[in-house]
């Protein structure tokens, strides 16, 4: 099968990410793929949710947007429908979970870190790419807290985010938005750099699927991800050493 844009099967469409991209984020970074683009912020705030006070334990949380000018007709801001979407309070809380679970919430202390994902321009993956995104300006934010003299290394593992999907029965990594459109299967996969699993979202779009397709799925999506954490870490090379740690941190 041939690609709309020349691709391999098993071919991410070209990344690209700018770190220190807005001036004022404790983290932020431009994460372009494809068409894609989406900026993604992490501010460090010094207060927990209520049901965190006087627990000695910190949060992530995110919220994710799409801004009008992101597809092909403009998109109501959701603000102005005075409502949030399901499928955004969907995104936010998987940025937000996936995060956590690689975050030693104790060692931040009762501080909380907003990530803000925006999408300025959509063709397709634009939650996987956020969560690739977003960790990259949470580490910077991590830097940043740690010049507070945090002494805790803060982090377990690296993660990243890619989407793949069957495409007229043809296994692909890294779907554009004209794949994703028509797909019969349609996955989002979240990997850690142990080729571990935080989160695998598959559906049969149009039909059921075999074993044997979910494995050829979970094979690209493995491919994909370790492509894109090579890239955070080679963005991140200068980062603190005592930021990340090797050890799983205690399960949240």
């Amino acid at each position: 099968m041939k690609r709309a844009d020349g691709r391999n099967f098993d071919e991410l469409r070209p990344v690209n990410i700018t770190r220190d991209y807005i001036k004022h984020a404790h983290g932020s970074v431009l994460i372009e793929m494809g068409e894609t683009k989406i900026i993604c912020t992490a501010f460090v705030e010094e207060k927990v949710p209520l049901f965190l006070k006087k627990t000695g334990k910190g949060w992530i949380t995110a919220e994710y947007a799409m801004l009008p000018g992101s597809t092909q007709t403009r998109k109501i801001r959701e603000s102005s429908r005075g409502k949030v979407e399901g499928r955004t309070h969907e995104i936010q809380r998987l940025i937000g979970r996936t995060l956590r679970s690689v975050v030693d919430l104790k060692a931040i202390g009762e501080r909380t870190i907003w990530i803000d994902c925006d999408v300025i321009q959509a063709d397709g993956g634009t939650r996987t790419a956020s969560i690739t995104g977003a960790f990259v300006a949470l580490i910077d934010a991590l830097q940043y807290l740690k010049k507070k003299k945090i002494k805790s290394a803060l982090v377990s593992n690296f993660v990243s985010a890619i989407s793949v999907g069957i495409v007229k029965g043809q296994p692909l990594l890294d779907l554009c938005y004209s794949e994703d459109s028509t797909a019969e299967v349609d996955m989002n996969i979240i990997m850690t750099d142990n080729d571990e699993f935080i989160e695998i979202q598959g559906t049969g779009e149009e039909k059921p699927f075999t074993r044997s397709a979910l494995l050829d799925l979970l094979n690209l999506g493995e491919i994909g991800n370790k492509r894109l954490i090579t890239m955070q870490k080679e963005i991140l090379s200068d980062i603190d050493e005592g930021i990340i740690i090797d050890k799983q941190v205690e399960k949240r």
